[in-house]
C-alpha cells in the first residue's frame, strides 16, 4: 500500500492563506478529529505557546477525499527563498493546445482575483504564480 501525504505551508497569516487555497483548490475546512467537536477543543490538548491562538493554523481537505490534506501553520520567521517543493494546480478539460491555454489563463486570472499574483507565463504550457504570501505554484492543464 502506498503512503498518503499531507502538505504543510508555513506562513505569517493562516486565515489569509486558508481562504486563498480553499478558493484555489475547492477545499474545505477539515473537521476536528474525533471525539472533538471544535478545532479549539482539539488544540487545547496541546502545550501551545501563551501567545498562540486557534487562528495560528488552518487544516483543509478535499471534500471528495482524493487530494492530500493541507495544513497551514503560522511560524515566526519570514519566507526567505524559493520553494523547493511547489503545488501544481491542474485545470481539467480536454481539447487542443489553444483551448487548454485559454483554460489555464482563465484559471490564473481567477486566482489573481482570489489574492494570488502571476510571476511568469510559459506561453501555451503553464503559468507560474505566487499565493498571497509568496509561495510559488503553477497553473497547468491536467494530463490528457
Amino acid at each position: 500500500m502506498a503512503a498518503r501525504i499531507d502538505l504543510t505551508l508555513d506562513c505569517a497569516n493562516a486565515r489569509l492563506l486558508a481562504d486563498f487555497w480553499k478558493a484555489a483548490l475547492g477545499y474545505v475546512d477539515e473537521p476536528p478529529p474525533a471525539p472533538f467537536t471544535t478545532r479549539g477543543e482539539w488544540l487545547a490538548r496541546f502545550d501551545l505557546p501563551a501567545d498562540g491562538s486557534e487562528d495560528d493554523g488552518a487544516w483543509l481537505c478535499d471534500p471528495d477525499g482524493i487530494g492530500p490534506r493541507l495544513s497551514i501553520l503560522r511560524v515566526p520567521e519570514p519566507k526567505r527563498a524559493k520553494n523547493r517543493l511547489h503545488i501544481d494546480v491542474r485545470v481539467p478539460g480536454h481539447g487542443g493546445p489553444g483551448e487548454r491555454w485559454d483554460r489555464i489563463r482563465a484559471e490564473s486570472e481567477r486566482l489573481v482575483r482570489a489574492g494570488g499574483r502571476v510571476l511568469e507565463e510559459f506561453d501555451g504550457h503553464h503559468v507560474l504564480m505566487a499565493d498571497p504570501e509568496g509561495n510559488e505554484f503553477c497553473v497547468a492543464a491536467a494530463p490528457a
